[in-house]
């Protein structure tokens, strides 16, 4: 099919004027034009508005859900059996971080929530307008079902950069599937490639997520961990460092049943960029297993890479397809096209990631199986948020606020927001990366607990019974996050989901706390008068902060680092 052919496929639906609101009873009606318009407006005046959450859930427990001890509606109680799926994850609805850490942040509408791992302000002016364009475009008509594996201008538009980004022609109607947002695209790749008995390698720490995606699959999550690499070793020294792939240990656990191996950079928690080298040892691994492994190449945040590092991509000529600087599309390493599927999605880049719009990237042998399996899961991902980025894309190439294109503003703002954070994580006692020598992406800080924080925090918090802590128990990363969240106004995630339980127990995760800077400038000063206030204080009277506006914070900061 063409890229000029816009091919949509429409079906007549009805859309109500109100909705019934389950467990309150109530008809719930539209919000009127007046409201919607607020969607544009600043995020404070959006706040203003309140919705019904018709599942609010806390400490694993929905306020929708039926109790679980209560009997259905036909009399019959839970039922004994369940599906393979549910069977796969295991029955526990247990509290989890991220509940347990919700229902903090939901408690304390003040507290300065460096937790959650999106941006909280609006997307780029030409990324809205796209969408108000692609919205009211009658002759075009978005509103309607379109092609399953993707909406032709887009699957297009992104085969062109794709085309740029691995040094190869890419068919974009055999070679690119569209998917809701990149962890589908994920879910789908395993689900394709994966058999009960397989093996898929991870890299710890690791983005929670993977885990029971491949249990769904019916695989078993082999790890490998990186190593931690402290700047300075010296006895009693808590300095900043490296997370690096040392080869023997990735070649220890590569076996004829290794059908995966699932490589995510810039990586989520650490923010460490593989170097060309630790890749090409992928690269080896993945033939090493035979000609039936896969690599998994999860790149959502290779557009924000703000240490660039040694591995850098050349510069492009103006108007053409923009080159993440500093990042390595997995796929264009040689002899690697036909064994990588390339997950990505626009929600990291450009400020939406409640577009939910990803995609993968292969040979056709690995895309044509999800091309294949994706109508039995969603008829297709919405066609007018697909057409407003396939209109957004090719403008976030041209200059944008003073910078050659849209990238490039992108990763100077998070670079600004990043040194921010950082000064001010040193100053209240944390170790983090020396940027200017430790290649780094994504929007975390992976930040190494200093001993005067540890020393600050009541020392009984430490070896607590806690149901959503790994293992039950509140080690010092879990300890010192929730106290920082309850008592000190500033909420952090500790580092102990992001790794096996075997490693959580050996104690690899208690120095680390993920913290995240893809926050508005004022939300990252008002964490950083809380955290400049951590030491000395663990068993002191709460103190209520001090109201004070940004350039005071700033100057705050410099005085507390020059100290």
């Amino acid at each position: 099919m063409p890229c000029s052919t816009r091919v949509f496929v429409a079906f007549a639906f009805l859309s109500s004027v109100s909705a019934f609101h389950a467990s309150s009873g109530r008809i719930v009606r539209p919000l009127p034009l007046s409201a919607l318009s607020a969607l544009s407006a600043h995020p404070e005046e959006i706040n203003s508005f309140h919705s019904i959450d018709p599942a609010p859930c806390f400490d694993g427990i929905c306020s929708s859900d039926p109790d679980a001890d209560a009997p259905s509606g036909d009399g019959l109680a839970s039922p004994s059996r369940v599906g393979e799926a549910i069977s796969r994850l295991g029955l526990s609805t247990g509290p989890t971080v991220w509940s347990e850490f919700g229902r903090l942040a939901a408690e304390r509408p003040s507290l300065a929530n460096l937790g959650q791992g999106f941006p909280n302000w609006l997307p780029p002016p030409f990324a809205t307008a796209s969408l108000a364009e692609a919205a009211v475009d009658a002759a075009n008509s978005p509103h309607q079902y379109t092609r399953t594996a993707g909406h032709p201008a887009l699957v297009c538009e992104l085969a062109k950069r794709y085309s740029v980004h691995v040094g190869r022609e890419l068919d974009p109607m055999a070679e690119v599937c569209v998917t809701v947002g990149a962890s589908q695209a994920l879910y789908l790749a395993l689900q394709t490639l994966v058999a009960p008995g397989d093996e898929v390698v991870v890299f710890e720490p690791y983005f929670d997520l993977y885990l029971n995606q491949i249990k769904l699959a019916g695989g078993t999550p082999v790890f490998v961990p990186l190593t931690f690499v402290p700047y300075d070793d010296k006895p009693g020294t808590i300095a900043g460092g490296e997370w690096v792939l040392e080869e023997e240990r990735l070649r220890a656990v590569i076996s004829p049943r290794t059908r995966a191996i699932l490589l995510n950079s810039p990586h989520n928690p650490t923010g460490k960029i593989f170097s060309r080298k630790e890749m090409t040892a992928v690269a080896d691994a993945a033939i090493a297993a035979g000609p039936d492994c896969v690599v998994l190449s999860d790149e959502v945040y290779k557009y924000i890479v703000h240490a660039p590092g040694p591995d850098t991509n050349p510069s492009r000529p103006a108007g053409t397809v923009h080159q993440p600087e500093g990042h390595v599309h997995f796929a264009s390493l040689p002899n690697m096209w036909e064994r990588t599927l390339t997950v990505s999605s626009a929600g990291k880049t450009f400020s939406a990631t409640g577009w939910q719009v990803g995609w993968c990237v292969g040979p056709p042998s690995l895309v044509g199986p999800i091309q294949r399996l994706l109508p039995y899961v969603q008829f297709c991902a919405s066609t007018v948020i697909q057409e407003s980025l396939a209109r957004a894309l090719p403008r976030a190439d041209e200059p944008y606020r003073g910078f050659p294109s849209y990238y490039d503003w992108l990763r100077a703002d998070y670079t600004r927001k990043r040194d921010l954070l950082a000064s001010a994580l040193r100053a209240a006692g944390f170790a983090v990366p020396d940027y200017s020598r430790t290649a780094g992406g994504g929007f975390f800080i992976f930040a190494r607990i200093g001993p005067e924080v540890a020393e600050a925090m009541p020392k009984d918090r430490v070896g607590r019974k806690d149901p959503a802590a790994p293992g039950g128990v509140a080690r010092k990363d879990w300890a010192l996050c929730r106290w920082m969240a309850e008592e000190k106004g500033v909420l952090c995630i500790p580092a102990g989901p992001f790794f096996s339980p075997k490693s959580v127990e050996e104690g690899r995760a208690d120095e680390f706390v993920r913290v995240a800077f893809c926050k508005t400038d004022e939300t990252i000063e008002e964490a950083a008068r809380a955290l400049l206030k951590l030491r000395g204080q663990g068993q002191g009277p709460k103190e209520e902060p001090k109201k004070i506006n940004g350039a005071e914070a700033n100057t705050l900061l410099k005085e507390e680092i020059a100290i």
